[in-house]
């Protein structure tokens, strides 16, 4: 399996890293980001640089809001695995011990949500 993900990563990172080389090449004149929309001469709030560094440079913050954005929706999943471990280690710790359930508790079975198959 692991000789597998190398050549599966061989197979799309080589030729990734080649068109980001070509990319890069072909897109190295410098351009010049201007952040006053009013005023697009003003030196102050421009940037100069080549136009393959906006580029990668949006490719990566695009991928961190995406990253960030996942992260945040699945909050939840991650504070019910929590929850779920911190009950299981209090069941390892009392032994495997049920405590005892009166009858107005509702059935916990009830709450559990059956498995998908």
């Amino acid at each position: 399996m692991n000789r597998v993900k190398k050549i599966l990563g061989l197979v799309i990172f080589v030729p990734l890293a080649v068109v980001l080389i070509v990319l890069c090449v072909a897109n190295r004149q410098m351009v010049t980001l201007a952040l006053n929309p009013f005023r697009p001469d003003d030196a102050v709030l421009s940037v100069s640089a080549p136009f393959f560094l906006f580029l990668f440079l949006t490719l990566i913050l695009g991928m961190f809001i995406g990253s960030l954005v996942t992260w945040l929706n699945q909050g939840r999943h991650r504070r019910q695995a929590r929850t779920e471990a911190r009950a299981a280690l209090a069941r390892d710790r009392d032994g495997g011990r049920q405590p005892v359930k009166s009858a107005s508790e509702p059935a916990r079975a009830a709450l559990v949500p059956a498995a998908k198959g």
